[in-house]
């Protein structure tokens, strides 16, 4: 009979009823001592021993373990943040399982290194080689602080963006390398602001537009041998959108922000094809898809558009996940 007791595993011995108490440590290199090699190995059992059909899985792996990794910053300031990885590798028909692990062991042995796009293809080679599969992809989710200044009263504070670098390599070892970048803006109805207009125009009563918090989220293939940091994505956005909500904020921001959502009203239509022009300009993207949301503050639902380039086997503006963008 086994009990547990305070962290320790209490063991009777059934000659003479003694009770001996063995700590966890004395459990640690046990499967060294015994010969690892000598334990079960399911996940490279043959086939006869797959559940199911044998068919092949596209993608098998890991998600959401966490670690700190290092960014680099576009003035070269390194900063460490924790990070959400998620790893996957196909598996084909006449295989039980994979070796999960090494997915983990792998992206370990790059941990101290800088994280960019361009370090992801080095691990999913690494992945495809150590788990002997054709296909492998990584996601490296993580939230981005950058300072922020106000609108008039020169204040900081830090804003954070949700971010991710995705890589996937296919059984071609063809490479696709894309960023992903989360944007919220303040959106002020156009109809709302010309029906208050003609109010107070026409019968001299005082009116608000409605205006609401809204996000983007912005998806970009980077070109072959291109580089692109989240500050250049930060920067397409605030240039597209203009109204950005505030970190920092005394009554002359308010007023100011008050402005700014009035000289650059915005439907959801409006947002992703003023996205759709600012990101079209820069050659370093490839690819790219934008997916809006206006979290309406008339309507009892919201407003959302998505919009992508349009290139053959890229983007297809198939994104329907709103509900993640409600912020």
């Amino acid at each position: 009979m086994n009990k547990k007791s305070g962290g320790f595993k209490m063991m009777k011995d059934k000659k003479d009823n003694s009770i001996n108490l063995v700590s966890p440590k004395d459990f640690y290199g046990v499967a060294a001592n015994c010969g690892s090699s000598s334990l079960p190995d399911m996940q490279n059992a043959d086939s006869s021993q797959i559940k199911g059909a044998n068919v092949p899985i596209m993608q098998v792996g890991m998600h959401n373990f966490k670690l700190p990794l290092k960014f680099i910053s576009k003035d070269c300031e390194v900063r460490e943040l924790q990070a959400s990885v998620t790893g996957t590798v196909s598996l084909a028909s006449n295989s039980k399982g994979i070796n999960m692990s090494r997915i983990m062991r792998t992206f370990y042995d790059f941990k101290e290194r800088v994280f960019s796009p361009e370090i992801l293809s080095e691990i999913l080679r690494a992945m495809k080689k150590q788990v002997s599969t054709s296909r492998a992809g990584i996601k490296i989710s993580f939230q981005y602080p950058m300072k922020q200044k106000s609108l008039r009263s020169g204040l900081e504070g830090w804003q954070y963006y949700d971010c991710a670098y995705e890589a996937r390599l296919d059984d071609l070892d063809r490479l696709r390398r894309l960023v992903h970048f989360d944007f919220v803006y303040s959106s002020a109805c156009p109809c709302s602001a010309e029906l208050s207009e003609h109010a107070r125009i026409n019968r001299d009563i005082y009116c608000v537009p409605h205006s609401q918090r809204s996000k983007v989220r912005v998806s970009v293939e980077l070109a072959k041998g291109e580089t692109l940091f989240i500050e250049d994505l930060h920067a397409h956005c605030l240039n597209a959108l203009k109204t950005e909500t505030q970190v920092m904020v005394k009554r002359e921001d308010e007023q100011a922000f008050a402005e700014l959502n009035g000289a650059y009203v915005k439907f959801v239509e409006d947002a992703a094809r003023l996205i759709y022009a600012e990101l079209d300009k820069d050659s370093r993207i490839a690819d790219f898809e934008a997916a809006c949301i206006h979290l309406e503050s008339l309507h009892s639902h919201n407003a959302v558009s998505v919009i992508c380039k349009g290139k053959p086997g890229g983007f297809n503006a198939s994104f329907n996940d709103f509900s993640s963008l409600v912020c």
